[in-house]
């Protein structure tokens, strides 16, 4: 993992919804836009349009932390642990 990466990774992280969305996926993996969409408005009362949903899955797929599947003409989202343990460790590696 270069430091492009690393930052892609941990700018992810650094929004409150994100954070949720991942939440969401480590709970239950393989959702659809919908369904995310669904458990925004369900768990914190405000909707949240399937645009800016969008944008927020794109840029957890860009760093990795999400894998995009499809199953017919549906997108389905699942959480990737795998990138934000390796930045983990890089990080503190590179800072302890």
């Amino acid at each position: 993992m270069n430091d492009d990466e690393l930052d892609r990774v941990f700018k992810a992280l650094g929004d409150p919804t994100r954070r949720r969305i991942i939440d969401r996926l480590r709970e239950r993996p393989k959702q659809s836009l919908f369904e995310i969409c669904a458990l925004s408005f369900a768990d914190d009362g405000a909707p949240l349009s399937r645009q800016a949903v969008t944008q927020h899955l794109d840029m957890l797929q860009k760093a990795g932390l999400v894998r995009v599947e499809w199953s017919g003409r549906t997108k389905l989202h699942t959480l990737d642990p795998g990138p934000l343990r390796e930045a983990f460790g890089l990080w503190l590696r590179n800072h302890l």
